[in-house]
């Protein structure tokens, strides 16, 4: 798949870019994604809630009342989960929400998600650029330039750019990363994906691997 390459301002540069097939033009495999998606989201989770159990709580320990003779049902300690304030059963304990999924099931998820985009054209190919200095107004004009202000956007650089990045953390809908930080969730959670002439290589040989 061939696509332009526009420069920051929006307009085509008159290059082109061939898009790998074995990355962006492969059947979508669903399951994989969904797989992918779902390690990704579960990784997020802290999983430090917690609630206590009876034996945790502080209070007494003392019978309430006699065994027998008061009409209601025989209670042994204020603890109890049947009463306001006893300990929770069952209740939530801290634990990891992580799982594994093996690589290549994970490149599968990738190129599925990657080549989802190129069909329905959500692929923005840009020249090589960079900011001279960190401005949020320099990525405002870029997004604007493009016509993208309004949408989610993920922009994959093929290193680590601290003028660019830190230009577009102040700005909702935009997310810049590096081509190994790519991942499922955000290629799909985005409206369009924005890539550099090296990044689009960069992606083609992490792949290849």
């Amino acid at each position: 798949m061939e696509v332009k390459v526009l420069n920051i301002s929006g307009k085509e540069t008159g290059a082109k870019v061939q898009l790998p097939e074995s990355v962006f033009g492969i059947t979508p495999v669903d399951h994989a994604i969904y797989l992918d998606v779902k390690q990704y989201l579960a990784n997020q989770r802290q999983g430090t809630h917690k609630s206590k159990q009876r034996n945790e709580i502080a209070g007494s320990t003392r019978k309430l009342y006699k065994q027998k003779g008061t009409g209601g049902a025989r209670a042994g300690s204020i603890k109890s989960p049947l009463f306001n304030g006893g300990g929770r059963v069952f209740g939530p304990q801290p634990r990891d929400y992580s799982f594994k999924l093996n690589k290549k099931l994970k490149s599968l998820a990738r190129k599925s998600a990657l080549s989802y985009k190129a069909k329905d054209n959500n692929v923005v190919v840009l020249e090589d650029f960079t900011f001279d200095t960190i401005k949020t107004k320099n990525y405002i004009n870029l997004v604007s330039a493009l016509n993208l202000a309004n949408e989610k956007t993920l922009l994959v650089l093929p290193s680590q750019n601290n003028n660019i990045y830190l230009s577009s953390r102040n700005i909702q809908k935009a997310k810049v990363i590096t081509a190994d930080q790519l991942n499922t969730y955000d290629v799909l959670n985005c409206g369009k994906l924005l890539l550099t002439a090296d990044s689009v290589k960069t992606l083609e040989e992490a792949f290849a691997k």
